[in-house]
């Protein structure tokens, strides 16, 4: 497996919607390759999910995983899934505030309004069909990685810009709180 380079906030292609696959392209070994090396950046970097097109890859692909992530230690565990040409749909109008960080945008944080509930269909890294509900945390997880095939970033989301922080001024001013309201949001939502 190849370690790939993450492109940096300002790099054009952070700003590009990326392109669906079809099947026959997502049966390709290439593509096959391509997510083993997505997944293996992924967890190189300590990611909860790495986008195709921040590894200037522009199509329609996402990777997601936490497992008692050192970055993330408050998230719940999202077990490893592959998005192929993921559509998110919120399921209510209810949503949470969530500090989100970015390989993309290295060291800095910011909240970022998410639906509580949302409904992903998409395919697996097999082309099968995913039709399932997230909630809570996860569902901002799986949020924050579509917003990105989409040529949006969480920068882009902060609906207040006071909230952004670097990730040394995060740990002793701001995750307290922050834990707290996401024991909330497990409470209310689930993970």
């Amino acid at each position: 497996m190849t370690l790939l380079k993450i492109a940096q906030i300002g790099a054009p292609v952070l700003r590009q919607r990326a392109r669906e696959l079809t099947e026959a392209e997502l049966a390709s070994p290439e593509i096959q390759n391509f997510i083993d090396d997505l997944v293996e950046t992924m967890h190189d970097a300590s990611g909860a999910g790495l986008a195709a097109i921040q590894v200037y890859r522009p199509i329609r692909i996402v990777a997601i995983e936490v497992a008692d992530n050192p970055r993330y230690p408050y998230k719940p565990n999202i077990p490893l899934t592959i998005l192929v040409n993921p559509v998110l749909s919120p399921l209510s109008e209810d949503r949470f505030d969530n500090y989100e960080g970015c390989l993309s945008v290295p060291d800095l944080r910011g909240v970022v309004p998410r639906y509580a509930q949302m409904r992903v269909q998409a395919w697996d890294r097999n082309g099968t069909p995913i039709d399932r509900e997230v909630r809570g945390i996860t569902a901002g997880t799986f949020q924050h990685e579509v917003d990105h095939l989409d040529g949006s970033l969480f920068v882009d989301r902060v609906a207040d810009p006071t909230t952004l922080t670097t990730w040394k001024e995060f740990a002793p001013h701001h995750e307290p709180g922050f834990r707290a309201r996401v024991a909330a949001v497990v409470e209310r939502w689930g993970s």
